[in-house]
């Protein structure tokens, strides 16, 4: 058996933080950021197989600007190295905005989204899921 597989949860809500973590501490090794400038010095130092991102954090659109960041076709963007990390968008901005939105390949380039709060076994299937095709 190889090495756990490393997840990066980012989210400004330590409770929300803590949830998670507690979630896939037993099968993922789990780090965090609660800021999208936090997420992008993280992603370079630990270099994440999975990113399970917040919409709203210091804007109520951080989140869209740090996968927009992350997904950047430009190969020379520094961030070319990690634009295929899988991205489980986090989200409780349909309870508290009119805004909608689905994953988009260039609006809005996230892999699956999860409505907060989110029960247990609905994320762990969902990282599943997306762990499914990222070979170390």
């Amino acid at each position: 058996m190889g090495r756990p597989k490393r997840i990066l949860i980012v989210d400004d809500d330590p409770d929300i933080v803590e949830a998670l973590r507690l979630t896939l501490q037993g099968n993922y090794t789990v780090f965090t950021a609660s800021s999208g400038q936090e997420a992008l010095r993280k992603v370079k130092e630990v270099n994440p197989h999975l990113i399970i991102l917040d919409v709203m954090m210091e804007t109520q659109t951080e989140g869209f600007q740090v996968s927009l960041t992350l997904r950047n076709p430009d190969p020379a963007s520094e961030f070319a190295a990690y634009s295929k990390i899988p991205i489980l968008m986090l989200t409780a901005i349909h309870q508290k905005t009119p805004l909608r939105f689905a994953p988009d390949a260039d609006y809005l380039p996230v892999d699956d989204f999860v409505e907060k709060p989110v029960k247990p076994g609905v994320l762990l299937a969902k990282v599943k899921k997306l762990l499914g095709n990222n070979k170390d």
